[in-house]
């Protein structure tokens, strides 16, 4: 398993320096800010995609949802270790050029401890979702699981199919084309998946569960011990509230073009 953290570090962090350094030539008109912000969010839809398809690989090859196996469902966790623990640097990185860009530090701000604080206090629950997963969730789906229950572990890898139109979403508001028919599209599509995928899927695994052992679905959760239905709603909780902050802005961009049009 070393051998496969080790991959993973070396993939996600080459593919941001590399895109960095890419962008940054094809593009000497971005600003530093953009250059990064765009960088990260692109390595952040690399890493969606591939957890998206093992995933859907690990959930199509689990038949029985507790006995099944994958070598996916802990090879996946390993090898995206890396990326949650350099996603939070390059957040703060991103955050870093764009108070730059926005006048808010000086140019001549240099990193400190200051810098990381108000990094922290603005994308605080960002930090902890990504800490969550590395020291949370990856030792109790390597260590604690005893082979049990790939099946949902694949169903929380696809709870990232929305990430890479939500880094779109980005990119495209970084670069002001957030006017366009293809940020519309795009939105629409943000909120869809993420709906789905990372709010629907735990009645799924809900069902999937009461359907394996005969019970109905509104039984399952009295079936279950109490820190799994604990665990889903800490991870369901986040998702709600995001969804919610989701819709308020597709409000305010659709009054927006109302207004415009």
């Amino acid at each position: 398993m070393f051998g496969v953290f080790l991959c993973g570090s070396a993939l996600f962090s080459g593919l941001f320096v590399g895109l960095r350094k890419l962008l940054g030539s094809t593009f000497p008109q971005w600003s530093e800010a953009d250059v990064v912000s765009v960088s990260e969010r692109l390595v952040s839809a690399i890493h969606a995609t591939l957890a998206t398809a093992a995933g859907l690989t690990v959930v199509s090859s689990c038949h029985d949802v507790m006995t099944d196996s994958h070598w996916l469902a802990d090879t996946f966790v390993v090898f995206g270790a890396p990326y949650m623990a350099g996603d939070i640097y390059c957040m703060y990185l991103s955050h870093f050029y764009n108070q730059r860009a926005k006048g808010h530090t000086s140019p001549g701000t240099a990193h400190s401890l200051q810098t990381v604080k108000a990094f922290l206090i603005r994308d605080w629950m960002l930090v902890l979702h990504h800490l969550t997963l590395l020291l949370v969730f990856m030792p109790i789906t390597l260590l604690y699981r005893r082979g049990l229950g790939d099946f949902f572990v694949g169903c929380l890898f696809i709870t990232e199919l929305s990430s890479p139109f939500i880094a779109v979403g980005k990119i495209l508001i970084q670069l002001g084309r957030d006017h366009t028919l293809l940020h519309r599209v795009n939105g629409v599509a943000v909120l869809l998946t993420f709906f789905t995928c990372r709010i629907l899927i735990f009645p799924f695994m809900y069902a999937m569960y009461g359907r394996q052992f005969g019970i109905p679905l509104h039984r399952v959760p009295f079936s279950l011990p109490l820190h799994c239905n604990l665990g889903n709603l800490a991870i369901l909780l986040p998702q709600v509230y995001w969804f919610v902050l989701l819709l308020k802005k597709a409000r305010r961009l659709y009054r927006r073009q109302t207004r415009r049009d």
